[in-house]
């Protein structure tokens, strides 16, 4: 067999037809392995293309009521919903718990409660109460809102509190996919970012993220950024800002919104609901919660909008088993 060269163009005398140098060709190869590699997308890791739209649909504040539990249940099932949040200290817990440990392969997160905003319908902590006395108001009960959490009690009470509400679950057979915080308190001040960055770690879960401009707009930019240095995973983008507060304009903000989906991964999230005389008692949302149900469960329009627009709907099953392989393999020897 002879010896392959590259044809030398007579134009240029010393470099070959594509216009290289010999010896810069021979240097090719070694050159090419210092130039920077792009890092792969999460949609990539989940073996999807970059430029493909890639859907959470979430259902917030299951086990708060049988309703809500019924609701999710159904959407999950037949509609659009495609992973829930549990809330481990509410009433109607060892009902969801119950069919969470049933079918092992449905996409239950934990909706880690340190308030209890209803009037009429309260809850208190999951840990012993001598442990985490500041989460709770005069009443017994969680505080209404994360003010009252973050000027009463401390980081401390927060992860004791989160810790028992995890181990709950997970000792109640649910195999939670992921984690989120429910009215934003681990999210919205540093000290408690850092408590959900400790569990996300402790209990190997990805969690809800908001996306990096919310970050930059509140003077934290760099969260993102430490939560992947831990190998946690979170979606590219979080849709967080619903523009309703009337049942009658859910449709057209979701036809409006899911119309500008990015590439990547992106979560919404709903409150799934009916308009029972239970929901109604609890608050004053369940016209709303019951319009959502109804977009998310029976609306074609919702459903042909994704289809039109080639998005692939998954939930956190996936991403928690995508970070869980990447751990072990960078713990191989």
């Amino acid at each position: 067999m002879g010896i392959l060269v590259n044809p030398v163009d007579p134009a240029y005398p010393g470099r070959d037809l594509h216009g290289m140098h010999p010896s810069l060709r021979l240097l090719l190869p070694a050159l090419l392995l210092f130039l920077p590699t792009r890092a792969q997308t999460l949609a990539e890791r989940l073996g999807y293309r970059p430029d493909e739209k890639i859907l959470i649909i979430n259902g917030d504040d299951t086990g708060m009521c049988h309703t809500a539990n019924q609701a999710t249940l159904d959407c999950l099932r037949d509609g659009l919903m495609t992973s829930a949040t549990i809330m481990v200290p509410c009433p109607w817990f060892p009902e969801i718990a119950a069919h969470a440990k049933a079918n092992p392969a449905s996409d239950f997160g934990l909706h880690l409660v340190q308030t209890s905003e209803w009037k009429g319908y309260r809850w208190g902590p999951v840990a012993s109460r001598d442990q985490v006395p500041g989460l709770l108001d005069p009443d017994g009960y969680l505080w209404s809102e994360a003010p009252q959490v973050y000027a009463k009690a401390s980081p401390r009470e927060a992860l004791l509190e989160s810790r028992a509400q995890i181990r709950k679950a997970l000792a109640a057979g649910i195999d939670v996919t992921h984690l989120d915080s429910h009215m934003g308190v681990l999210q919205y001040q540093p000290a408690y970012l850092e408590v959900y960055r400790q569990l996300a770690v402790e209990f190997d879960l990805p969690v809800r993220m908001a996306a990096q401009a919310d970050f930059d707009k509140a003077g934290m930019p760099h969260w993102r950024a430490k939560f992947a240095t831990d190998g946690i995973l979170f979606t590219d983008d979080f849709v967080h800002d619903m523009g309703y507060s009337k049942p009658e304009a859910v449709k057209a903000f979701w036809m409006r919104r899911l119309a500008e989906l990015k590439p990547g991964v992106t979560e919404i999230f709903i409150h799934a609901g009916r308009p029972t005389e239970e929901l109604k008692s609890i608050t004053g949302s369940w016209a709303v919660r019951s319009a959502e149900f109804e977009t998310f469960t029976h609306d074609p329009e919702i459903r042909a909008l994704l289809d039109r627009q080639g998005v692939k709907r998954i939930g956190y099953r996936v991403i928690r088993d995508l970070q869980r392989s990447r751990r072990k393999g960078a713990a191989k020897p």
